[in-house]
């Protein structure tokens, strides 16, 4: 990975920050973003504790709000004069629904919306410094919805504890990832999908609510630890043997099928359509 350039978000703690600790070993130049500076700057000292030849950087911003998304990508595009992997990390559950300023269900935003315009704003960069690797968490929380693209924001059906929603946040990333994949053919940069599998992270027992309460609790019993749950998203990010795969749904370093609803390439379609005009681009809905 060296004189690569990394882009993770959702960098400060759980998986992505054990993502970017392990690009920045490899040698990558690693960028972390995330919404608190306090723990940005302190994971930037922790890899440079355990890397200390590690070059890394931290943005802050609050990728639940797109206006945040887009000034980190300009940041980021004015500081950086290439992007060899985007990892889009940054998620959350929630256990009740909440509206950002702009008007998005905050889950959405954050764990979709981000990651579609991040994505959009820096295909022109990923694809000067081709061959280059954008990796979507997703998770097989994906397997037990389905997408109504009347309740694409879960208004009518929030779900137990907001799993359910949780879920149609995850299975969009899988259909965003197969579209995205589609419109880069040819251009060098991948786009792939992956499962971390149940990690005992903060994601559940910052939601709130009982079922964030339990989800803390037994988390470390039964779930992976951050280092288990991120090996999937390094090995698609970094290596040789996931080079030129696209499209692909990756759980345990391998490719596996997603669900059925996942596979649906008039839906991966028309959500692209809808998420390019929620955002304002509305000239990349079509294509």
């Amino acid at each position: 990975m060296r004189g690569k350039v990394v882009l993770v978000t959702g960098a400060t703690n759980g998986i992505g920050q054990v993502t970017a600790r392990e690009l920045a070993r490899m040698g990558a130049t690693t960028v972390i973003a995330g919404r608190n500076a306090e723990k940005l700057q302190a994971t930037v000292e922790e890899i440079r504790q355990q890397a200390p030849d590690a070059q890394v950087d931290s943005l802050r911003a609050d990728l639940s709000l797109m206006t945040d998304v887009r000034t980190l990508a300009e940041t980021f595009l004015n500081r950086y004069d290439r992007l060899d992997v985007l990892v889009n990390n940054a998620g959350a559950g929630a256990s009740q629904r909440h509206i950002t300023p702009e008007g998005f269900e905050r889950m959405f935003a954050l764990n979709h919306l981000s990651y579609f315009l991040l994505t959009y704003l820096l295909l022109d960069k990923l694809k000067a410094s081709a061959p280059a690797r954008v990796i979507n968490v997703a998770s097989d929380a994906h397997r037990s919805v389905r997408l109504d693209f009347d309740n694409l924001q879960s208004e009518h059906d929030w779900g137990r504890a907001g799993y359910r929603a949780y879920g149609r946040t995850k299975l969009a990333n899988i259909l965003f990832t197969r579209e995205l994949a589609r419109r880069l053919e040819g251009t060098g940069v991948t786009a792939n999908a992956v499962h971390p599998g149940v990690v005992a992270t903060g994601i559940w027992s910052g939601a709130g609510g009982i079922f964030g309460r339990i989800a803390g609790a037994i988390a470390p019993l039964v779930m992976k630890t951050p280092e288990q749950g991120a090996q999937t998203s390094i090995y698609v990010a970094s290596s040789p043997e996931a080079a030129g795969q696209t499209g692909l749904y990756f759980s345990n370093g391998h490719p596996v099928q997603p669900a059925p609803a996942a596979q649906d390439d008039e839906a991966a379609r028309r959500l692209w359509a809808i998420s390019a005009e929620m955002v304002g681009l509305a000239e990349v809905a079509t294509g």
